[in-house]
Parts: C-alpha cells; structure tokens; sequence
C-alpha cells in the first residue's frame, strides 16, 4: 500500500541513531540513502526488500521539524517480545514513554503494543498483531 512513509528532525545523527535502535529488534535494516537533491536523510527498509521505506529527513524548507497532531507511525513487530525490546531500545535512546507495551484488547485479541515519542516529538507505535492471522 505504501511506498514510504517519512518523519522530519531535527539532528539526523541523534534521529538516526534512535530509529537504528528502535526499529533492528524488528527486522529493519538502514539502507544507503542515494544522493537526490532532496534533504539530508536516514532510511531503513525489511531486508531483501525494496519497498516499502521509512525515512528520517531534516526538512527540505529549512524550517524546524514538528510532530503532527493526531499523526502516528505504526512499525509490525514480530512478536509482543519484539515490540518490547523496540519499546526498551527506543527509552535508551532519547524517545519518551507514551504507553508501555501490554496488551491492547479493545484493539484486538491478541493485539500487543506500545506508544513512545521520538526525540522530535513524533509519535511512534509498535505492534504485535496477534488478533490477524498471516496467510
């Protein structure tokens, strides 16, 4: 459905090295970004696969990054123990706690999550989502 889905910052270094921490316990890897005339950025893909991408940019209109309200990124996880060790990794690196992982039943059986902000300010969502069946 999607090709990518991007995030601004401020400090890509620091933006660069919260997303590495939180999103390697979920199988994705950061890949090279390819010079395009845009901003300076940081992406990260699942391995083997192009598409889709999660990008970091420092805004192109120079202007400082904001989080949107009422905007939200959700990573799959694997499993509730890879949305723990997401949500772990995340606090280490400069995100902020906005709801811990535990089961989130009026979203599912089986559904498992936690909410963090990153060092920007852009809400983040880890899940584990035991209440779909992967055919």
């Amino acid at each position: 459905m999607f090709s990518h889905v991007t995030v601004g910052c401020t400090d890509l270094p620091r933006a660069a090295a919260f997303y590495d921490a939180l999103l390697a316990p979920l199988g994705l890897e950061r890949r090279p970004v390819t010079p395009d005339g845009g901003p300076e950025a940081a992406c990260w893909v699942a391995p083997g696969q192009a598409l889709p991408r999660f990008y970091v940019y420092i805004p192109l209109d120079g202007e400082p990054a904001s989080a949107g309200n009422g905007s939200m990124v959700a990573f799959n996880a694997a499993s509730a123990v890879a949305v723990n060790a997401a949500h772990e990794a995340a606090l280490r690196h400069g995100g902020r706690d906005e709801g811990p992982p535990g089961p989130r039943p009026r979203y599912g059986h089986g559904y498992y999550g936690a909410y963090l902000r990153d060092p920007d300010g852009n809400k983040i969502h880890v899940a584990y989502r035991g209440d779909i069946r992967a055919d």
